[in-house]
């Protein structure tokens, strides 16, 4: 929801104590526990971390708070709200159909859903490079909050107010929640079935991702483990429930929006689609190559976002990251040695922008 910049994270000044460690020698793991619980001491993270080589888990540790206010702990099978992490999984969907023969990358739009904006393709709402404009500033001008809105809400007021497009389709990039819900609603165009229950049975039982699911705000609530997201208040000098502030309501009156994220998981959970993706289970991996692969622009530069990921081939990293109110959660698949980083935090805490660099560095070592 920000610029790529922003989301080159870190992971916290105190795990610099492990230091000249290189990958597939031992981690001083007790040292990076001490300093995860030093941070959560001091307010300056909650939530769950694990670290993978080749599907084995290495490093797991939960620590903070799923209520701060009830002083509830946190597990390691605590569930959180992915946010736009959530995107990949969208684009699988949109790959599934595409190995079915039932579309193509480069199909318009306006084939499968009727919107004010043509010449936009399947793949540039995938790369974000569609130049659509946001949908959530149109709806929080005219939408009735009482009501909640869902997809076919978000495309009827995209015809009936047509905020203009800022750029042609394929000239830029520029991240676009309004091309993931597309996205989704082409899914079920093209399927005959609802998103919610296409991406649980084809994707989350298939490979038995049995704490993850889209949940309505109901739903969450009624889950004990479910990490709830705060924020920090000067004021109070505490840590408050995300939901309890403005800024958080559009979570409830766009509370029916597929695509663009609410999907909610744990660590485990997000582990074995890791590792799903290294298999056929899903896909093969001729049509996931698709996901990996850098975006062509019409200027001649090249884009780094495949389907879903972010892209650092220098590295041979895809990653992605979410950010909602009161949660931030990164993936970052490392494909050179096959490890995985997953972290999420339900305290949006600051120091999470210094908490990965340092650590994707150890592990690239």
């Amino acid at each position: 929801m920000k610029n790529i910049k922003q989301y080159l994270f870190s992971i916290s000044l105190a795990l610099l104590s492990i230091t000249h460690i290189a990958f597939g020698q031992s981690i001083d793991y007790k040292k990076a526990a001490d300093a995860i619980n030093l941070l959560a001491d001091s307010n300056k993270f909650s939530g769950v971390i694990l670290i993978a080589e080749k599907g084995e888990v290495k490093f797991k540790k939960a620590a903070g708070f799923i209520n701060y206010a009830e002083q509830k702990k946190l597990t390691t099978t605590s569930i959180f709200e992915l946010a736009s992490v959530s995107k990949q999984f969208t684009a699988m969907t949109i790959m599934m159909l595409k190995e079915k023969g039932l579309l193509n990358y480069d199909d318009l739009v306006e084939k499968y859903i009727s919107i004010p904006y043509k010449g936009i393709t399947i793949r540039q709402l995938l790369t974000h490079t569609s130049g659509l404009p946001d949908y959530q500033a149109m709806m929080d001008a005219h939408w009735d909050k009482s009501k909640i809105a869902g997809n076919e809400d978000i495309i009827s007021y995209l015809n009936s107010y047509a905020p203009p497009k800022l750029f042609e389709p394929g000239t830029q990039y520029l991240y676009s929640n309004t091309g993931y819900v597309l996205l989704a609603s082409i899914t079920e165009k093209v399927s005959g079935r609802d998103f919610v229950e296409f991406c649980t049975t084809e994707i989350f039982h298939k490979i038995k991702m049995r704490s993850t699911a889209i949940r309505t705000l109901g739903e969450k609530a009624a889950i004990a483990n479910f990490a709830l997201g705060h924020v920090f208040v000067p004021e109070r000098n505490a840590y408050i429930r995300a939901d309890s502030f403005p800024s958080s309501n559009y979570t409830i009156w766009l509370g029916n929006r597929k695509g663009p994220g609410r999907i909610s998981s744990t660590v485990d959970d997000l582990l074995k689609w890791d590792q799903a993706l290294y298999t056929n289970k899903l896909i093969s991996q001729t049509t996931l190559a698709a996901a990996f692969t850098p975006m062509p622009l019409s200027n001649g530069t090249i884009s780094n976002y495949g389907f879903g990921w972010e892209l650092r081939p220098k590295e041979n990293i895809v990653w992605h990251n979410g950010d909602n109110p009161g949660y931030k959660t990164i993936i970052i698949r490392f494909l050179d040695n096959r490890a995985t980083l997953i972290i999420l935090c339900n305290n949006a805490s600051e120091d999470f922008e210094n908490f990965t660099a340092n650590l994707k560095k150890i592990i690239l070592n």
